[in-house]
């Protein structure tokens, strides 16, 4: 068995592993525990009552975070014309049709999000072996096909979070750097809540959501009592 450092052994025993704490209390134990020597993002775990196997079960989206990642985020829109324009103009760090699937296709990938206007996905599919692994795929479900390219591009760079419920009924997403203000961690926490449970599906049947953790990237887990998330 690994060893733990002691750290992240004095982190763990300052929390209470089977206490649900209230959200800005939870946010003020991963503050004070997030001692790494870089900015650690916080971390919020969103355990659902569905199957993801179902397609009447699959929870996705996304969710513009009101206080932002506090990631730079590079985008890459995939227009023509006036549309291109629009997305250079609106802050897009790549912007291309055809050369930029071919430079894509060979391998350079220098953005974390993709936008693509409605028109381009028969170019852009070509693309899904690539993007797809990555979790990169534009989709209109959460934004990312769409002929508004201002507002995708403003919402990517302004801290909008994708979420997709994983195998495990478990959607995991960050909201912010240890850094913040935890009052604006915990705007930011009750948005991606609120988001998910809007998202919910038509198949979901019982509780939807049983559970919510926020962790830093270092720090341990702490369970955080519902009610004082979607209160």
């Amino acid at each position: 068995m690994a060893k733990v450092g002691k750290r992240i052994k004095a982190a763990r025993e300052g929390v209470d592993r089977n206490k649900e704490y209230a959200v800005s209390e939870a946010l003020e134990l991963i503050k004070s525990n997030s001692t790494a020597k870089f900015d650690e993002t916080v971390e919020v775990a969103i355990n659902l009552g569905v199957d993801p196997r179902h397609a009447d079960q699959m929870v996705r989206g996304a969710c513009v975070l009101p206080n932002g990642t506090g990631k730079t985020v590079r985008v890459a829109v995939f227009a023509r014309d006036a549309k291109a324009d629009e997305a250079k103009a609106a802050g897009a760090d790549i912007v291309g049709a055809e050369e930029l699937v071919k430079e894509v296709q060979g391998g350079t990938i220098n953005f974390d999000t993709v936008i693509a206007t409605p028109d381009m996905m028969p170019l852009v599919g070509r693309l899904g072996k690539v993007l797809g692994p990555r979790g990169m795929m534009p989709n209109p479900k959460v934004g990312t096909v769409t002929p508004d390219v201002t507002k995708a591009v403003k919402d990517a760079k302004g801290g909008s979070v994708q979420f997709r419920v994983e195998k495990a009924g478990i959607i995991h997403a960050g909201v912010g750097k240890a850094s913040f203000e935890a009052s604006k961690l915990e705007e930011n926490v009750k948005a991606l809540v609120d988001a998910v449970i809007k998202a919910k599906p038509s198949g979901a049947k019982g509780t939807y959501v049983k559970r919510v953790a926020l962790s830093s990237t270092m720090g341990p887990g702490v369970k955080v009592e519902l009610g004082s998330i979607t209160e």
